[in-house]
């Protein structure tokens, strides 16, 4: 795969996301990077956001309610999330046993370049205490 290229739009997008450093969905990263005074279209931000998760700079999960959203990757590995369904709060996960089973499974049924996505959410501790 091709190295996607720096442009001005993907610099303004990578910005945007390391000065906020949570998930945010793409309509409020939008709404940001419009109030700083930039100009980008809405689908410019969807197109930059889906080329920086494919070459693993930004992360994405899902809400409850099937919306992506996105923020700049703070670690370098291929890793998983655990996200609250309520307030957001997210921390990486390490799961070797998943990378071995799903390694596994490809090289049996012959798939190569295999890449994945597993996304584990519930209610954090501090939100199941109020």
């Amino acid at each position: 795969m091709r190295p996607a290229r720096n442009t001005a739009q993907r610099r303004e997008v990578i910005g945007v996301l390391s000065r906020v450093g949570g998930f945010i969905s793409a309509q409020e990263l939008h709404a940001l990077i419009s109030r700083d005074g930039g100009r980008i279209a809405l689908a410019t931000v969807y197109t930059q956001l889906k080329a920086l998760v494919v070459s693993g700079d930004v992360d994405v999960v899902m809400t409850d309610r099937g919306e992506n959203l996105y923020r700049r990757c703070v670690v370098d590995t291929h890793h998983h999330h655990l996200a609250c369904r309520r307030c957001g709060a997210t921390i990486e996960v390490d799961a070797p046993d998943l990378e071995t089973w799903a390694r596994q499974l490809a090289e049996r049924h012959g798939y190569g370049d295999l890449r994945h996505v597993l996304e584990l959410n519930g209610i954090c501790a501090a939100c199941q205490s109020t």
